[in-house]
């Protein structure tokens, strides 16, 4: 009795050369990636009607209390000292330094704000730009 031979099957397509590509997309989007710093604590920023974007590298971050944080410091007149340190030096004729980012929180009082703006040439900086939410 003769059977008849079973057709060979095709080996399955190898799913290496996907997850290879996979592999380089995951690592080509983590080096591309830039990681914020975690924020010292929770700021709701008051809002504007301008749409105008604040840019800028140094981020300095006033609860409603008043409050000052700064990369992994919270405090006072010390967090500005550590945010004159972290700005980067402006050789004259120097225009326009990079602006301080000031992440203000809605709740806190004018005159604390005020204070503080007074502050900050006394600290070395020079410039300063508020952020806010788009209304």
């Amino acid at each position: 009795m003769r059977l008849a031979i079973p057709p060979k099957r095709q080996p399955a397509e190898s799913i290496i050369p996907m997850i290879n590509v996979v592999f380089l997309l995951l690592i080509f989007f983590l080096m591309t990636a830039q990681i914020a710093p975690p924020e010292p604590f929770e700021v709701t920023p008051p809002t504007a009607e301008s749409d105008a974007q604040a840019e800028g590298e140094a981020v300095l971050y006033v609860d409603a209390a008043g409050r000052l944080g700064f990369g992994d410091q919270q405090g006072g007149d010390e967090v500005l000292a550590a945010v004159a340190e972290q700005m980067p030096a402006c050789e004259a004729p120097c225009e326009a330094p990079e602006p301080l980012l000031i992440r203000v929180d809605a709740g806190l009082p004018a005159p604390k704000l005020a204070a503080l703006m007074r502050k900050l040439p006394e600290a070395g900086i020079r410039r300063a730009e508020i952020v806010t939410a788009l209304q």
